[in-house]
């Protein structure tokens, strides 16, 4: 039997309430901008239009791929998802790395499940080499953010077409 979390479920799972990130000034957005290692995935948010909703209350949880997964993907990914006509394709990657609910780490288990922005959901596995979700490694954790929580990951999750 496969568990499911949806963001309804989510609530009952969290470690820590919403309100324990009030003490972090900065959004999500800005979160990952100051961190230095984002600036791909900070470039492809701002140009999908979706920036603003990361500002947003929230909460989210992101799964923030680093420079080097982006590095990772086929020459020439990155410039033809930022081009205009590709707009649809790169909001539906980016919103597969976000759930419309605040995860801390220590609420996962293997198996789990949960829906993200885009309809699809994330499969978490947790072994005795770490954590990973939908295949990507889980770097580094619960990185607190004003509207939610950023997990890291070493590789852009790709969603079906």
């Amino acid at each position: 039997m496969r568990k499911t979390l949806t963001v309804l479920a989510l609530t009952a799972l969290i470690a820590l309430p919403v309100a324990a990130n009030s003490y972090a000034e900065k959004d999500i957005v800005e979160t990952a901008a100051e961190a230095g290692s984002f600036t791909t995935l900070v470039a492809a948010v701002q140009a999908a239009g979706l920036a603003e909703a990361l500002k947003g209350d929230g909460p989210f949880t992101v799964f923030a791929p680093t420079d080097e997964a982006f590095a990772k993907l086929p020459e020439g990914t990155v410039e033809s998802l930022l081009q205009p006509e590709n707009l649809d394709r790169l909001q539906a990657i980016l919103k597969y790395h976000v759930i419309g609910a605040q995860v801390m780490a220590a609420s996962v288990t293997d198996g789990l499940e949960a829906d993200t922005l885009n309809g699809e959901s994330l499969s978490f596995s947790i072994t005795e080499n770490g954590a990973s979700v939908s295949g990507a490694k889980i770097v580094a954790t619960d990185v607190a953010a004003s509207n939610g929580v950023i997990h890291v990951i070493d590789t852009v999750l790709i969603p079906s077409e």
